[in-house]
């Protein structure tokens, strides 16, 4: 059963979280929440946090072992820009875009058919 979880309106570009969700796609969450704990991207503490309610959401909303899970799939989309002007010489004003970030976690289990059939003995 997979258990999604977002995180809307993060205030990091969408180029410089990628660079943290590319290190733990596929990645058990265990494994990912070691990479996450000594990554020194600014994107890393927000995924850390996400996928750490992701996996209390697995654990205690849908009875899923937290052994088997793992991280089936991260998207990391552009949210809204927000657009500011710096002013410069001669009253010009160049625009600067503060970009943010929509972050899409899905978790899986490894071993579903292995699970069920422990369930029903």
């Amino acid at each position: 059963m997979e258990v999604k979880t977002q995180l809307n309106y993060l205030r990091v570009s969408p180029r410089k979280v990628r660079l943290v969700a590319d290190l733990i796609r596929g990645k058990s969450v265990q494994e990912a929440e070691r990479i996450l704990t000594f990554t020194s991207k600014r994107g890393s503490e927000p995924i850390l946090k996400l996928l750490k309610t992701a996996r209390t959401d697995a654990v205690h909303n849908f009875q899923l072992q937290e052994e088997n899970l793992y991280i089936k799939k991260i998207m990391v989309n552009p949210g809204p820009t927000y657009k500011r002007l710096m002013p410069r010489a001669r009253g010009h004003a160049d625009p600067i875009k503060k970009r943010t970030s929509h972050i899409i976690l899905i978790l899986d289990e490894k071993n579903t058919k292995s699970n069920k059939k422990n369930n029903t003995k």
